[in-house]
């Protein structure tokens, strides 16, 4: 008895090194995404943390314009010297600057203020930092994914994810027709012709 592909004169098709390099690239860059995902919008949002960009060089080189920060919020009384913390530049205001602390004042008045310097400035902040302002530590950080973060919020966000929400299902429409016409190819070339 002979083979249904001898019959038909057809050998399947082997698939070459680049399939298999392609196919591991695309693994990885699926899982890249995903664990960046977790990371920046699941870990965040479930600990009450706030994904931040830096956007200035004052924290370089430790934190580089285009970091993505993670800022937890944090009880004043547990921060020391040394922490990176995120402040209000004046309190009720949107705008925040992100320094490390150099010093703790206890003024007469009880409440705690803190001196602020960014790693990169050769001059501490002009004035300190009150409770009310601070706005958390920074928990974490993750280089150049600000960039994205900052690219995909705003105006932006309007066309991005649109956009790239009409690729995917693009993309996952190709891969059906592909994967249906592979089908129907390999039950074409395992029917005998008479």
């Amino acid at each position: 008895m002979s083979d249904v592909r001898e019959e038909t004169g057809t050998a399947p098709r082997e698939k070459g090194l680049l399939h298999y390099v392609g196919l591991r690239l695309s693994g990885a860059l699926l899982l890249l995404v995903f664990a960046l995902a977790v990371i920046v919008i699941v870990v965040p949002r479930a600990s009450g943390s706030i994904p931040l960009t830096v956007l200035t060089g004052s924290m370089a080189p430790g934190l580089p314009p285009g970091t993505l920060i993670v800022v937890q919020p944090v009880d004043v009384d547990d921060l020391a010297v040394g922490d990176v913390i995120t402040y209000q530049i004046r309190s009720g205001d949107p705008a925040v600057i992100t320094h490390r602390i150099i010093a703790i004042n206890a003024p007469t008045t009880g409440e705690r203020t803190f001196e602020t310097k960014g790693d990169n400035n050769s001059d501490a902040d002009p004035d300190p930092v009150g409770a009310i302002q601070v706005q958390g530590k920074v928990w974490y950080s993750v280089p150049l994914v600000g960039f994205a973060n900052n690219a995909v919020n705003g105006e932006n966000r309007a066309w991005i994810v649109p956009g790239l929400a009409t690729l995917l299902i693009a993309y996952a429409g190709y891969m059906i027709a592909s994967g249906a016409a592979t089908a129907v190819r390999k039950k074409r070339a395992f029917q005998p012709r008479p």
